[in-house]
């Protein structure tokens, strides 16, 4: 096995830039997922590393030697294509072992691991049917199949569970991911689909027009977004984000809309400088559904209901405050109707701050007080 690198890729079809300059560090071992919106170009960058595209500019490097310009038949990785792109003419056991019979192995060798890759994949009893004989699961494993018999350097996966019923979707990342332990591969795998990132992905990689957002285990991606995108693009439903002011009050600062006031995780030291250093500052503030809590009696949030979706065993409830729209996410029976008036509240440390300018999280820093993006949990707040 092996890790792969990307030094500044980039790729551009005329004058549109589908990738721009993406770096990234992939272990070896690890499952990296190329997660974000259709159009993004995470799909061109997979193929760049594949070498079914060419690269504009920039780097690729597998275990540390330079493949950029190498065919793609001499990249020692392996793909799995969202079509499984199986040959309908061929059983199981001959698309398995294709691979090894463009190589020229001998009968025996060959015989020997599409039997040690079918018992993996659970395809023992498959090997003599043909594809049109299979349902889509059964043929994704053999896709899979076909990529591992190769023993590649990594494997890569552009949305192969695209095709495939939600339940047999759930089932199959259960797969995926019991397979990448028992492998130990490096795993590289393109969706659209944040379920999937984050449920099987070590890391994430989110991608924005050809750009690299952000990269990090799931649960810092969700937790700590490094701008408004990461923050709307990740969870269902999204983020709540609304326009705000951080303003002090009684030592404590506050994020300041419309119909809210609630405390920021912050404590306005004064012990160094004069009462009223820090001033009044518009920020972009951001709540998940989940942390919001309903309390009759609160002063935090305020709203008045406008719908009411059930969901099974949680309800979300939007209500409206002004023009802004906010959701919570409870248990249900949330005990509300449309038209009720309604109060939440939410745990300070829960509270995201963005710049609404460039979008980008912001956090506290002492001693010089400034804007930064933020890589840790603390709350952004603006400064002189």
């Amino acid at each position: 096995m092996a890790g792969l690198r990307l030094e500044a890729v980039s790729k551009r079809f005329g004058g549109t830039h589908a990738v721009h300059e993406v770096s990234l560090d992939i272990a070896d071992g690890e499952f990296l997922v190329l997660l974000g919106p259709s159009g993004c170009g995470k799909s061109t960058l997979l193929r760049m590393i594949a070498g079914l595209e060419e690269p504009s500019s920039g780097r690729i490097l597998l275990d540390g030697n330079d493949i950029t310009d190498a065919p793609a038949q001499r990249r020692d990785l392996a793909m799995v294509f969202q079509s499984y792109a199986l040959y309908p003419h061929l059983t199981v056991a001959q698309n398995i072992a294709f691979p090894l019979r463009a190589r020229r192995r001998r009968r025996a060798r060959i015989r020997e691991q599409v039997a040690a890759v079918a018992a993996t994949l659970q395809l023992d009893e498959l090997l003599g049917r043909r594809p049109a004989a299979l349902s889509g699961g059964q043929r994704q494993r053999v896709a899979l199949a076909r990529a591992m018999v190769r023993d590649p350097g990594a494997f890569l996966m552009d949305e192969p569970l695209s095709n495939l019923d939600a339940k047999l979707r759930s089932a199959t990342r259960a797969e995926l991911i019991a397979l990448h332990r028992r492998l130990g591969a490096t795993f590289l795998y393109v969706t659209h689909d944040q379920v999937e990132a984050m449920t099987m992905a070590t890391r994430i990689a989110l991608l924005n027009a050809g750009r690299v957002e952000q990269v990090g285990a799931p649960e810092e991606l969700y937790d700590r977004p490094r701008s408004v995108f990461v923050a709307g693009f990740l969870g269902s439903p999204p983020m709540n984000l609304f326009p705000a002011v951080v303003r002090e009050r009684d030592g404590r600062l506050r994020v300041i809309a419309e119909g809210i006031d609630a405390a920021l995780d912050i404590v306005a030291d004064h012990s160094e400088r004069d009462a009223g250093y820090i001033a009044e500052h518009e920020v972009l503030a951001g709540i998940r559904p989940e942390h919001l809590r309903l309390e009759p009696g609160s002063a935090d949030i305020r709203g008045t209901v406008s719908m009411v979706e059930n969901l099974g065993s949680e309800e979300l409830v939007h209500f409206s405050i002004g023009e802004q729209s906010l959701c919570v996410r409870v248990p249900r029976p949330a005990g509300v109707s449309v038209g009720d008036r309604i109060g939440a509240t939410v745990a300070p440390e829960r509270v995201h701050l963005f710049d609404p300018e460039s979008g980008l999280r912001l956090r506290w820093q002492e001693p010089q007080p400034t804007i930064h993006a933020a890589h840790d949990d603390r709350p952004v707040v603006p400064v002189p």
